[in-house]
């Protein structure tokens, strides 16, 4: 006979009991693995059928549709009655006293279990792996969907099986299990910075285009090497926009005398006539007295002559 999955040898063992937590009975060590006390009368009906060693049985609580898998330590407990542990009876919503129907089943070797802790303190013991292999040493079997409970150093570690294979309900009882662990469940994994970016690759700053100014050749003012001022001041220079004013309105009023561009004139001079000749000689006679003035102060400035000094005593 078949049964959900499970091969059942014989009569199976089917039986309804009044559950307990094992603080009822001095047994605290039903706490560190999942195994329950069962009545004598019990073991007398599972000694006359033909069932698998080691006895591991079905557990389920028709009230709330859970269901879980435990094995059996002793059969020592009153009749009608049957001692867990507290976390398999929070496992299976069930309260003191409460009906939970008991039946046997042949279970799998697992091959393979997924484990998550429910907080990360489980992680910060020196070595869990060995931790969590002392205490599954002390459990029959294995249901996806449980929190199994470790004690370790006073303190208890609450683990969910979220995995199990080959099927949901696993023994591990002398079989070579491959254990994988899940992050914790409040275990919350590092916010990313965002990647700064370089100085190099950072966008400039927009600045407001500034005009260049144009270069405008020989407007520099000359300068004497004797320090006296020039007598003939070039003239000032006119930006492009006074330029187009002067233009507009040398075209808007009378004609002006055309003057010869190949003649450099002097400044304040006006020069008439069409021949460059004439403007030449005019040129040329004002090069000449500008060269007997500058003459003239020469000849007024006092030689330097040396040892014509007066000679003094010092006796008086």
């Amino acid at each position: 006979m078949f049964f959900e999955g499970y091969g059942y040898h014989g009569t199976s063992f089917e039986q309804t009991y009044h559950c307990y937590p094992a603080s009822f009975i001095d047994k605290p060590q039903l706490e560190s693995g999942d195994k329950i006390i069962m009545p004598p009368s019990a073991l007398d009906r599972l000694a006359s059928l033909h069932i698998d060693y080691p006895m591991l049985f079905e557990l389920r609580n028709a009230a709330a549709e859970r269901v879980s898998h435990c094995g059996v330590l002793e059969f020592i407990a009153e009749e009608g009655m049957i001692y867990m542990p507290y976390w398999m009876m929070e496992n299976m919503l069930l309260q003191e006293g409460d009906t939970v129907r008991v039946k046997n089943v042949t279970l799998p070797k697992g091959t393979y279990v997924k484990l998550q802790p429910h907080t990360k303190d489980f992680l910060d013991i020196s070595n869990p792996k060995a931790i969590l292999e002392t205490t599954l040493r002390n459990f029959s079997c294995l249901t996806t969907g449980d929190s199994i409970m470790v004690a370790y150093n006073n303190k208890k570690y609450y683990i969910d099986i979220i995995e199990s294979k080959p099927s949901n309900a696993i023994s591990i009882i002398e079989t070579d299990c491959e254990v994988d662990f899940a992050p914790p469940l409040d275990y919350k994994e590092p916010e990313r910075l965002a990647p700064s970016v370089p100085t190099s690759k950072a966008p400039a700053p927009v600045e407001e285009a500034v005009p260049e100014p144009k270069f405008n050749p020989f407007t520099g003012a000359g300068r004497r090497l004797d320090g006296k001022p020039l007598k003939n001041q070039p003239p000032p220079v006119s930006s492009p926009t006074s330029k187009n004013k002067q233009v507009g309105a040398a075209n808007s009023g009378p004609p002006a005398v055309s003057t010869s561009q190949s003649t450099r004139q002097p400044q304040g001079k006006l020069v008439f006539g069409s021949t460059v000749n004439h403007g030449q000689k005019e040129t040329q006679k004002q090069s000449s007295k500008d060269t007997k003035q500058e003459q003239v102060p020469k000849k007024e400035d006092p030689k330097f002559q040396a040892f014509t000094g007066k000679k003094y005593s010092l006796k008086g």
